[in-house]
């Protein structure tokens, strides 16, 4: 409900002082050129995961990279200044490798403290009989 009205608040703003032609062209403006940007970002991020996977390495800085500028897309399209300048600070590398990092350290601190479990044994799926039993074991 805020975004809304506080992009309702901005046009307005912009409007008096542009008048209402310039702001809505400067509006479509605005979202083609975020629709260029997201589309020429996110044509570099493809390139680099196809690299990365070529040389077997997983693509994980370039996907979390790639769902920023998807993210940033969709800000981009959405009528409005402030969702077009928080979506180009998502275009921005420096800005999203610092969003994206962020997240993926708080997300792998969250996996690691809800998965882990001190009391069993990891799980080997290469080796069914590790963790104390064997298949035969269950069919008795």
């Amino acid at each position: 409900v805020a975004v809304p009205i506080l992009e309702l608040m901005v046009i307005v703003q912009v409007g008096q002082s542009l008048g209402a032609w310039n702001t809505a062209g400067l509006l479509v403006v605005d979202s083609l050129l975020g629709a260029w940007l997201v589309k020429h970002q996110g044509l570099g991020l493809i390139r680099k995961s196809r690299e990365r996977l070529r040389n077997g390495e997983m693509p994980g800085s370039e996907i979390s990279a790639g769902i920023a500028v998807l993210f940033a897309g969709a800000l981009m399209l959405t009528p409005g200044f402030v969702t077009d300048a928080v979506g180009l600070m998502l275009l921005i590398p420096p800005i999203r490798n610092l969003l994206t990092s962020s997240i993926r350290r708080r997300f792998r601190s969250r996996l690691s403290t809800n998965f882990a479990s001190p009391d069993l044994p990891p799980w080997n799926p290469i080796d069914p009989t590790e963790g104390g039993h064997s298949p035969e074991e269950e069919d008795q």
